[in-house]
């Protein structure tokens, strides 16, 4: 079985199908705007999860919930899916492989420091690109990233546009001085940037329901879409409450 998405909902159910002994593929996926996690990884701290009176941050509910998927013997891909097609049997899923590569972040608070840090696990380099001249997250954090060296930071620097290859792949950021105005190419095979939240849908625009916002409709109940086989779970059929403790039960 394949699962796409690696939020509370994603992460809770590859841990039921893998106890089910099915075999669950899980393509983590990086998102727009984000890691592998979902958007639990843009949240500093977690207070309403059942189990951490003190409170826990996203990114360490991720992980441990990612831990506990590949301990029941789950296959993780940190990886984005590109394209579903719903039409055959089994379905098709294309993705693109970003491990190992040079991965832009743009940003310098604290948020956007966890997530540099965190991309440092499955890509070679991350680059920082900073609007100021210094950055705004805490001081322990800001140590983290000039200790390591495979982050570099690039004070007084905005991201202008995306530069892609003859396949229409992404191949670089476009990047510009500011003051100086100069423009030059990172070479960069993803972009991490936060963008609000959005229903992460569109794989799937004209091939299942949606709603007019574009959140997978189910039947009442269920998990079920309008194409069998296909289940929905988390934020992208949840409109209302859009919560982690929701999403990991639905």
């Amino acid at each position: 079985m394949v699962i796409i998405g690696s939020g509370p909902a994603g992460y809770t159910a590859t841990i039921y199908v893998a106890r089910a002994n099915l075999k669950p593929v899980v393509f983590e996926g990086y998102q727009v705007g984000s890691v592998p996690g979902g958007q639990l990884m843009t949240t500093t701290e977690v207070e309403n999860f059942p189990g951490f009176p003190d409170g826990i941050t996203g990114l360490d509910l991720m992980d441990r919930m990612g831990r506990q998927a590949e301990r029941w013997g789950a296959e993780l891909h940190y990886e984005d899916v590109e394209a579903i097609d719903v039409n055959s049997s089994p379905f098709l899923i294309q993705s693109s492989e970003r491990k190992g590569q040079i991965l832009v972040v743009v940003g310098g608070g604290d948020t956007t420091i966890q997530e540099a840090l965190y991309l440092i696990k499955y890509a070679c380099h991350v680059h920082l690109l900073v609007r100021r001249d210094q950055l705004r997250a805490f001081k322990a954090m800001q140590d983290k990233v000039y200790d390591n060296p495979n982050v570099t930071v690039h004070f007084n620097t905005e991201a202008v546009d995306i530069v892609s290859n003859t396949k229409g792949q992404m191949s670089g950021i476009l990047v510009r001085k500011m003051g100086t105005e100069e423009e030059s190419v990172l070479e960069a095979k993803g972009l991490f940037y936060d963008i609000g939240h959005s229903t992460n849908t569109q794989l799937l625009k004209g091939q299942v329901k949606l709603d007019q916002s574009g959140y997978l409709l189910v039947k009442e109940g269920t998990a079920k879409t309008s194409v069998e086989g296909l289940f929905a779970a988390g934020d992208v059929q949840d409109h209302e409450w859009r919560q982690a403790v929701t999403a990991a039960g639905s």
